[in-house]
C-alpha cells in the first residue's frame, strides 16, 4: 500500500510560501504555494493557450488578458501553483460556491468547497501522475476540517476528467446549462474520498 507523508504549515506561509507538502515515496514530492501573478502568468499563458486546455476557456488570450483574468479570479478564489519535484506542474483554484455563480444552480451547504484543476502539458508520461495530483489536492482541501464536500462542474465534453472524478469518489448529480458551458455537477464528501482511496 502506498504511504504518504503530509505536512501543512500555513503559519509559515509568509516565510516559505509553501502551504502544503505531500510525499509519495514511489513518485516524489508535491508542494502547493500561492500563485505569484508576476512570476507565474507567463507559464500559465503558455498552458491555457494549448489545445488540451480548451476547457479552461482561455484559448487565444494574450498574456495581459490571462493576467487580468487571474487578478479578477483572486478577488474571490484562492489560487495555488502545484510543484512536483521542484517543477511547477499544475494549478489549483479553490473557491466558496456561495460567492460563485455555481451557487445559483444548487443548494450550497456549509462546508462546501469548489475546485478547478489545470495540469501542465506533459514533457514525458509519468504513470498515474494526474491521479497523484488529484490525491494531493483533495488531501489539501480535506485537511481543513471546515471543508466537508468538494464541488466540481467540469465541461460535459471532458470525458477524461469525469473518469478521474469518479475514481476519486465524486458522485454525478446532474447536467447544468451554465452560461459558458454545459457542465456535470459532481460532489465528493470526505467519506466518499477516503472510501475511494481504499477501493
Amino acid at each position: 500500500m502506498m504511504t504518504n507523508s503530509i505536512i501543512t504549515h500555513p503559519e509559515n506561509k509568509a516565510v516559505t510560501e509553501i502551504v502544503f507538502v505531500k510525499t509519495i515515496p514511489s513518485l516524489g514530492v508535491f508542494e502547493l504555494r500561492p500563485i505569484d501573478l508576476d512570476a507565474d502568468i507567463p507559464l500559465l499563458h503558455n498552458w491555457v493557450n494549448r489545445e488540451y486546455a480548451v476547457y479552461w476557456g482561455m484559448n487565444g488570450f494574450s498574456i495581459d488578458e490571462v493576467h487580468d483574468s487571474y487578478q479578477k479570479i483572486l478577488e474571490k478564489t484562492d489560487v495555488y501553483m502545484g510543484i512536483f519535484n521542484g517543477e511547477i506542474s499544475f494549478l489549483l483554484e479553490c473557491y466558496n460556491p456561495e460567492e460563485d455563480s455555481i451557487g445559483e444552480y444548487y443548494n450550497v451547504e456549509k462546508g462546501d468547497k469548489g475546485m478547478h484543476i489545470l495540469v501542465a502539458p506533459f514533457e514525458k508520461s509519468i504513470p498515474n501522475f494526474t491521479w497523484s495530483i488529484f490525491t494531493v489536492i483533495l488531501d489539501f482541501i480535506f485537511c481543513d476540517a471546515n471543508n466537508q464536500r468538494v464541488i466540481v462542474e467540469p465541461d460535459a465534453r471532458n470525458h477524461k476528467i469525469h473518469l478521474l472524478n469518479k475514481k476519486a469518489g465524486f458522485v454525478f448529480q446532474t447536467i447544468l446549462d451554465l452560461p459558458h458551458k454545459k457542465a456535470h455537477l459532481e460532489f465528493c464528501t470526505r467519506k466518499d474520498y477516503y472510501k475511494a482511496l481504499q477501493a
